[in-house]
């Protein structure tokens, strides 16, 4: 089978890489001229772990191809997948201006039956759109199936994502379309891949459900780790008993500085702005936004406790992307705590593994460290914002000996309250 991937971004790079993977023909197009020579020179613009042997691999083989002519890979393409970016817009609703042009691109080169599949997250009724769009835009008369395809890929995981996913979702209202979808899908089969067939409104909100949900979870413990502070026990434990029961499970009851990323912020604002539009009230998903952005705001008395005033402080700033295993910076917990930091007249230098180029544009005013024990020299505090691994085994003599005081705001809880303490630093969580 041949596909063709229109979007060479996160979703639309890791999806062809891996679909090329899986044996496909696949031809990822970009407009973008300077990304797509990169990618000829096996340069990948996005940080993944393990994307850049998968491309190479898969483009020595022949499976795998690069183009900015749009036209050539729709031709000879059975499938179509528009995973072009949907950035939010002011209010909240997803800017739908790329996906729109894409959409034009896509019909004018029809030239046979295709399969034209939503990967990007959009609102829903956009797959109705599409074949009203598409039907009115194309030059040479011919049938075609659309169908909504959601990706669940977690940034730093994504290859293992899609290779072994929890779900697959399939919506469309066309059974020859799905048919050809659970055709492409067919080496996941072979692991028993639960494969959720549905409407296309039904899958376009499932996407939008799921994340909501998640950032529901996260927020959720959160805020009961800010109760356990002022109770004094350890939201770990709380976290614990409440995972145990299968009806909740374990996965995102960690609590932190607030939920970040390209997904969940955007996700949520964007359900709410669906629902508004439907007439329907979301009270819980807007007390989501609300709550992480005031958790964010909740670390920096933290902080400020600790060092007795951020004023004429410096803080040695450990982590900077939104998760490890990424650099992407988009809602980062980190740009508002250190703006926050830098507005009460601290100083801060940082380090992150592989976030600080994108850092640099996205926070003014502060200094990049050349690793982590650079960033905690001469510093009043340590605070840890993105639980990378090389940060879970520090040499605390070694950290002891740089900072000013042994003093650590750990904002991820990577480091045990005891432990800390007997090690004689001063060192205060989340919830613990």
């Amino acid at each position: 089978m041949h596909i063709a991937v229109i979007g060479t971004g996160y979703v639309g790079l890791v999806t062809g890489a891996c679909f090329a993977e899986f044996g496909v023909d696949v031809t990822c197009v970009d407009v973008d001229v300077e990304k797509i020579e990169k990618l000829h020179k096996g340069i990948i613009p996005i940080y993944e772990p393990g994307l850049d042997q998968l491309v190479d691999r898969n483009v020595k083989a022949g499976r795998l191809h690069f183009t900015t002519e749009i036209g050539d890979a729709v031709a000879q393409a059975q499938v179509v997948f528009l995973a072009v970016g949907t950035p939010p817009q002011a209010d909240g609703s997803p800017d739908m201006s790329f996906y729109r042009q894409a959409a034009k691109d896509v019909a004018l080169a029809m030239n046979g039956y295709k399969v034209l599949v939503t990967k990007s997250t959009v609102p829903i009724g956009t797959g109705k759109w599409l074949r009203e769009f598409v039907g009115e835009n194309i030059k040479v008369p011919t049938e075609f199936g659309v169908a909504s395809n959601p990706e669940f890929l977690r940034e730093g995981a994504a290859i293992d994502d899609f290779m072994r996913p929890d779900r697959v979702v399939i919506g469309s209202n066309e059974e020859r379309a799905i048919e050809v979808m659970k055709e492409l899908y067919r080496p996941l089969y072979l692991i028993e891949t639960p494969i959720v067939i549905t409407s296309l409104e039904a899958a376009e909100l499932i996407k939008y459900a799921a994340n909501a949900f998640l950032a529901t979870k996260i927020t959720f413990i959160n805020e009961v780790a800010n109760l356990c502070d002022a109770i004094g026990c350890d939201v770990h434990d709380v976290a614990k008993g409440m995972g145990m029961d299968n009806r909740i499970g374990r996965k995102f009851l960690h609590p932190g500085p607030g939920y970040g990323g390209s997904c969940f912020p955007k996700d949520t604002r964007a359900l709410t702005t669906v629902a508004d539009q439907f007439g329907v009230e979301t009270r819980i998903v807007d007390a989501v936004i609300e709550a992480n952005q005031r958790q964010r705001d909740a670390m920096i008395p933290k902080i400020d406790k600790m060092v007795g005033g951020i004023g004429g402080k410096r803080i040695g700033i450990l982590g900077l992307s939104f998760k490890p295993e990424t650099d992407d910076m988009r809602e980062s917990p980190a740009i508002d705590i250190i703006r926050a930091l830098l507005e009460r007249g601290g100083s801060v230098k940082a380090f992150d593994p592989v976030a600080m180029d994108e850092a640099k544009h996205c926070i003014d005013g502060i200094e990049f460290a050349a690793d982590e024990y650079d960033a905690i020299d001469g510093a009043d505090v340590l605070v840890i914002i993105t639980e990378w691994n090389q940060f879970r085994a520090l040499d605390m003599d070694r950290v002891k000996q740089l900072l000013k005081a042994p003093r650590v705001v750990d904002l991820r809880n990577v480091y045990e309250p005891s432990d800390m303490r007997q090690l004689g630093f001063e060192y205060v969580g989340v919830g613990r």
